[in-house]
């Protein structure tokens, strides 16, 4: 893959912060779940200890831990000192502040580092990208895409969110996309075409509130469930 590690900043999120984000119930912490686009999340980590089953797909995971971690620590200061920057973005509930907020991703950088040889090994972290999934159909319940679906609207168009949802859905027979909001903290321009093509192929959507707000405006979720 093509992926240059140095044009990336890798930022994981939480066990917590993705039963928020996606408002995780216990009867779907116990489903067989991917968590698509999963950078260095601590999420499997800590589902996985406490008898979860979840595969987490990323094209980072080519990289070795130690690099995905000193990646991290290179661009974490400055991501930092543009939330500083920008108070009116930010909503400060979760994460107390943008020190905190620097706590809580070490320590999910942390907690992913320490598992990350043996969930590879064990095929827990698996490389790849959108919308090339190698697995079969049904193989999961749920999937999961946490700050990459939308929030690259600029990067990617409308056409690679339909692709990226679809093999999705071909795999999981539900998918929730978390945040809606694009780099720019707008709604991304993708969510309403995307959403009417899904829905006319038969599919159920739905874009619930959640109770998980960083990016100011960012506390809804897309929930796709295949027809």
């Amino acid at each position: 893959m093509s992926l240059r590690l140095d044009q990336t900043v890798p930022f994981g999120r939480s066990l917590r912060e993705y039963e928020l984000m996606f408002s995780l119930s216990e009867a779907d912490r116990r489903q067989r779940i991917l968590d698509s686009a999963a950078g260095p999340s601590s999420f499997n980590a800590e589902l996985t200890a406490a008898d979860g089953d979840v595969r987490s797909i990323d094209p980072l995971y080519q990289f070795t831990g130690a690099e995905i971690q000193r990646q991290f620590f290179s661009t974490l200061d400055h991501v930092i000192e543009q939330v500083r920057a920008t108070p009116q973005n930010w909503v400060w509930g979760y994460h107390r502040d943008p020190e905190d907020l620097r706590r809580n991703r070490i320590a999910a950088m942390e907690t992913f580092v320490a598992d990350y040889s043996e969930g590879r090994r064990t095929g827990r972290y698996i490389c790849g990208a959108l919308p090339n999934l190698p697995f079969e159909a049904d193989r999961f319940d749920l999937a999961l895409s946490s700050h990459f679906l939308f929030l690259y609207s600029d990067h990617f168009d409308a056409a690679f969110h339909l692709a990226a949802i679809r093999a999705l859905l071909q795999v999981a027979r539900e998918v929730r996309i978390f945040p809606l909001l694009a780099l720019r903290a707008e709604r991304s321009q993708h969510v309403d075409p995307v959403c009417e093509e899904l829905r006319r192929e038969g599919h159920h959507l739905s874009i619930d509130r959640v109770e998980y707000e960083l990016q100011r405006g960012g506390n809804e979720m897309l929930r796709v469930q295949r027809a």
